[in-house]
């Protein structure tokens, strides 16, 4: 029993080195896809058929097909092609032989397709009466869209998106297939060592369960402060 501890007390040790590779993927892939999703659900809400359309492609193909097969297209295939290839061998694009930035790619997208579905739907379906405030302050339907229908929309997709930055960073743990050492990867190592899988994924599940924790109490608090006006005011 004392020696089971001990190898679990290692495993944590050994999975704490792979945190800060798992934040620095989640913060980035959502902080990029965030920008990524707005712009893109703005967009929908115009007239240009198009645009609309390559937009429903995109979150189409990101959300119908499994994150896994989007990172090995990413990290396997893309650089295959002859211009990437040749590119990677300039000094100025030698960051492209990393894998960080073909996971961060994938992740991104795919966090972005989500994010551009949610955003776009909450912004269809707000009050029309919002809308219509706006115009009777002489705001045109730009300003209105940047000042009232997207903040407002935002704060009211919290809950829904909250959900999304959870599974994003839940979806890093996929950077360890491509020999990313964040926490699944540093799991690897101890399993290969030890041959401990229950310990070693069990380490991992354990600081899983933590930082989702963590992230759930900070959207709470988001929710409270942005969501306020919403709550239903007892008599």
């Amino acid at each position: 029993m004392l020696e089971t501890l001990d190898l679990f007390k290692e495993a944590l040790l050994q999975c704490f080195k792979g945190i800060p590779l798992t934040i620095e993927l989640t913060v980035l892939s959502v902080a990029l896809g965030f920008c990524i999703a707005v712009f893109l659900a703005v967009l929908l809400q115009g007239q240009n058929r198009l645009i609309k359309r390559c937009i429903n492609g995109f979150t189409f193909f990101f959300t119908g097909t499994p994150l896994l097969v989007q990172l090995y297209i990413f990290y396997y295939g893309i650089p295959e092609w002859n211009v990437i290839g040749k590119l990677m061998h300039t000094p100025q694009f030698a960051f492209l032989k990393e894998g960080f930035i073909w996971v961060l790619i994938a992740l991104t997208l795919n966090t972005a397709a989500y994010s551009t579905v949610i955003f776009a739907g909450f912004i269809r379906n707000m009050d029309k009466g919002e809308l219509e405030a706006a115009k009777a302050y002489g705001m045109s339907y730009k300003q209105a869209m940047r000042r009232i229908i997207v903040p407002s929309a935002l704060r009211k997709a919290l809950p829904a998106y909250s959900n999304e930055v959870i599974m994003t960073m839940h979806a890093t743990a996929l950077a360890s297939v491509v020999t990313l050492l964040e926490v699944t990867g540093q799991a690897n190592i101890f399993n290969q060592t030890y041959y401990e899988p229950f310990i070693a994924y069990g380490a991992a599940a354990v600081i899983y369960f933590v930082l989702n924790g963590i992230m759930i109490m900070g959207f709470k608090q988001l929710e409270k402060k942005y969501l306020k006006h919403l709550r239903v005011r007892r008599a």
